[in-house]
C-alpha cells in the first residue's frame, strides 16, 4: 500500500495540514500511523465528515486527556497522571527521585538539588517517560505495533548513560539475555518472533476483557524484549490499552508493588493475584476520576 504526508492529503482533501494531523491524532484515518514525528496515511484513506457545528466536548478518558495534553492544561487528569505514572512507575524500577521532585521536572523543566546528589539518568528518564506518556495519549486509539513498541523505548531510554553503550540497542530489541528476578526471558534471538506471534494474537480480539489486557501484560514482561525499561514499556502499553478499551486504567505505586510483582509471578497459576492487585490500584484511579467529575464505566 502507498501511503501520503499530512501535506500530500491536506492538498489532496483542500483543507489544512493542522486539521489532517488532528483527524490523524485523533483516529479518524484508518490505518494512518507515525513515523517518529511523521504520519504516513494510506491513499486511500477517507476523508472524515465535517459537520458544519462545534465538535462535542470530550466524553472518554482518552478525549478528556487529549484536549488537556494539547492545551498544555495545569491542574487537570492529564497533569495527575503524568506525574503518578511518571513517579510510581520509575520508582518500582528504582529512581530516587522523589515523587515533589517528580512533579517540580514537569511543572517546570528544572530539578530542585534538596536532599543531595541526583542521578542524570533518574533525571533523564523521567523527562523521556512525559514523552512517552504523551505518545500513549496521541496513539491511544491505535493497535499497538512493533513500531510502536519500538518508539516508546527510544523515546524513554534516549540520552541516557545506557544509550551510549555499544550493546545496548535503545529501540531495538535486546541483544543479551537478561532475567526477571530468577525468572528467565525469551532468547534474544527468539524476541522478533516472540513480538510479533503475541501482537497478532492479541490485537486479533475484538472485544478485550481485562483478563485479557493483563494476559498482553503478563506474556510481554515474559518475553522482556529489550534490554532494560521493559516494565515501564510494559506498564505504559497496559495504560493506553484501557484508554482504548474504555477500562478504567490503573497506577502500581510502592504500597502494591509487591503483590504486582507476586501477580505477575503466579498469573499462570492463579490469576486472582495480579487481578485483585490491579483492581485495587484501579480502585485508587476512579478517586482521581471522582474528583475530575470524569465518568466512566461501573
Amino acid at each position: 500500500m502507498k501511503y501520503l504526508s499530512v501535506a500530500e492529503i491536506a492538498k489532496k482533501w483542500g483543507m489544512s495540514e493542522r486539521s489532517v494531523r488532528n483527524y490523524c491524532a485523533l483516529g479518524k484515518l484508518d490505518g494512518a500511523f507515525l513515523t517518529g514525528k511523521t504520519w504516513n496515511i494510506p491513499e486511500n484513506a477517507q476523508k472524515p465528515d465535517r459537520a458544519n457545528k462545534r465538535f462535542a466536548a470530550p466524553a472518554s478518558l482518552s478525549e478528556i486527556l487529549l484536549a488537556e495534553m494539547r492545551a498544555k492544561l495545569s491542574g487537570g487528569i492529564y497533569h495527575k497522571v503524568q506525574i503518578e505514572l511518571t513517579y510510581n512507575s520509575n520508582h518500582i524500577e528504582g529512581s530516587r527521585l522523589t515523587h515533589d521532585q517528580t512533579r517540580y521536572i514537569f511543572e517546570t523543566n528544572t530539578i530542585g538539588m534538596d536532599g543531595g546528589a541526583l542521578s542524570v539518568d533518574d533525571i533523564v528518564e523521567t523527562a523521556n517517560h512525559f514523552k512517552c506518556i504523551d505518545l500513549i495519549i496521541e496513539n491511544s486509539n491505535r493497535a499497538i505495533s512493533e513500531t510502536f513498541v519500538k518508539e516508546l523505548h527510544r523515546t524513554l531510554k534516549g540520552g541516557t548513560t545506557d544509550a551510549r553503550e555499544t550493546w545496548f540497542a535503545v529501540g531495538n530489541y535486546k541483544r543479551l539475555p537478561n532475567t526477571v528476578g530468577d525468572m528467565a526471558t525469551t532468547s534474544p534471538d527468539d524476541v522478533a518472533a516472540s513480538m510479533k506471534e503475541l501482537l497478532s494474537a492479541y490485537n486479533a480480539k475484538k472485544h478485550k476483557t481485562f483478563d485479557d489486557l493483563l494476559d498482553f501484560h503478563y506474556r510481554f514482561e515474559c518475553i522482556h524484549p529489550f534490554q532494560d525499561g521493559n516494565g515501564r514499556i510494559g506498564r505504559l502499553l497496559l495504560f493506553k490499552e484501557c484508554l482504548k478499551c474504555d477500562i478504567v486504567p490503573f497506577i502500581i505505586d510502592e504500597e502494591l508493588k509487591l503483590y504486582y510483582y507476586r501477580g505477575l509471578k503466579e498469573w499462570r497459576c492463579d490469576r486472582a493475584y495480579l487481578r485483585d492487585t490491579c483492581l485495587a490500584a484501579q480502585d485508587k484511579f476512579k478517586t482521581y476520576l471522582d474528583y475530575f467529575k470524569i465518568k466512566y464505566r461501573p
